[in-house]
């Protein structure tokens, strides 16, 4: 489990973020959501330890990341996986070279078993056979799955995901959203994704947490959102034509 308490973070005078508390649940999918702009990709910087909070706590377990040595934070990232906006992958390698990266930087594994553990993460997420490819030759959702089976090579507790359908159509996004879900549950991990696609929400959203203007407005599930009477929340989902015909048929079926 991941905890926030009284989480803050300025850049000089601007606050971004303002004393937000929440929980990340383990063994589901927690997204965060919320306008551009709102504070998201800030407090996800801020839980990785890409920026410094100005105020608060990030507990990990119980072990809170802002006061841990330099050593404590190496060895605490190991335990955690990544997936970025873009797929970060690098260009230079071959697709097993990337899904080995972070097998040959922290583990110590023989190279046959490296080997064979990034071929497992490659078959878990359905790529068999695109070992030797380079990732220029492949597309932008497989890019992507590769990135989830680099993120998953070292068997991480916590993943965390940035907008990872950004700039891919809505049927590899349902992909890409059903490989983190089922990750997620099958190994246990506690991920926290950043999103504004509503179609991740509603169909793999299990905690979600949405930011306003740098403060937490709400906190709840995917069910809840709809029979939220959160202003603020309803403003962001229900600007969808399509989630404001969905509300519209709910409130119908029950009078």
């Amino acid at each position: 489990m991941i905890e926030v308490r009284h989480l803050s973070k300025a850049f000089e005078d601007k606050e971004v973020l303002r004393d937000i508390n929440a929980v990340f649940e383990d063994g589901k999918t927690n997204l965060i959501i919320g306008q551009s702009g709102s504070g998201k990709t800030v407090l996800i910087k801020n839980i990785v330890g890409l920026l410094e909070p100005t105020e608060g706590e990030i507990l990990y377990d119980g072990r809170d990341f802002v006061t841990l040595s330099k050593r404590e934070r190496t060895t605490l990232r190991r335990e955690m996986g990544m997936i970025f906006q873009s797929a970060a992958l690098f260009d230079s390698m071959t697709v097993l070279e990337n899904v080995m990266f972070p097998l040959d930087m922290y583990s110590d594994m023989n190279v046959a078993d490296r080997v064979k553990r990034a071929k497992f993460c490659l078959h878990r997420v359905n790529l068999d056979g695109v070992e030797k490819k380079m990732p220029g030759e492949l597309s932008g959702g497989m890019q992507k799955r590769v990135a989830i089976a680099r993120a998953i090579a070292l068997r991480p507790k916590y993943l965390f995901c940035d907008e990872p359908n950004s700039g891919l159509d809505p049927k590899t996004s349902l992909v890409i959203d059903d490989l983190i879900s089922g990750i997620t549950h099958e190994l246990g991990i506690t991920t926290i994704m950043n999103t504004h696609d509503m179609n991740s929400v509603m169909g793999i959203g299990e905690n979600i947490i949405f930011i306003e203007k740098g403060r937490k407005e709400w906190q709840g599930t995917k069910d809840e959102i709809m029979s939220s009477t959160n202003e603020r929340l309803n403003s962001f989902i229900f600007a969808s034509d399509l989630f404001r015909k969905v509300k519209e048929v709910e409130e119908a079926n029950k009078t």
